[in-house]
């Protein structure tokens, strides 16, 4: 009989917060070498909380499917 394995059903959860942890170190490091003149609010809002939301909606979705 041919047996299927099962694969992780996080793992393109996991493979985004790979994707999502190196463009935020590119980033975070294009706004220290350039010296970006954007305000430090916006800094933050591009760093730190729309990946935070895209990691947590994206987790709640891929946790609740079968």
């Amino acid at each position: 009989m041919a047996e299927t394995d099962r694969r992780n059903p996080l793992l393109p959860w996991i493979i985004g917060l790979i994707i999502v942890v190196i463009s935020d170190i590119y980033i975070g490091y294009l706004f220290y070498a350039t010296q970006c003149q954007a305000p430090a609010v916006a800094q933050f809002l591009v760093l730190i909380v729309v990946p935070a939301v895209y990691l947590v909606l994206m987790y709640l979705t891929l946790k609740s499917q079968p």
